[in-house]
């Protein structure tokens, strides 16, 4: 599904986006779109950098997914328990 995004950007650039899309003969979309994976596969070869491992990171933890879900129910529990009183 394709999101909205709005920026500010120099009118040269416009122009330019706008110029290679015509040349192309594809959409500014494209032309974008195209620009940005192109960009980020070049930094992460130039760095060595992979996003998708960068971010997995996120979901690691020290204890197992029962120890996780057992703690989570026991917030949920707590909190329930307040607005009974």
């Amino acid at each position: 599904m394709d999101k909205i995004m709005s920026t500010r950007m120099e009118e040269a650039v416009i122009q330019h986006i706008g110029m290679l899309a015509k040349k192309l003969g594809t959409s500014k979309k494209a032309v974008l779109e195209n620009a940005v994976r192109y960009y980020a596969e070049k930094i992460e070869a130039e760095q060595g950098l992979d996003l998708l491992s960068h971010t997995f990171g996120s979901w690691q933890r020290d204890e197992s997914t029962a120890e996780t879900v057992k703690l989570i129910k026991n917030d949920m529990r707590k909190s329930q328990e307040r607005y009974k009183r």
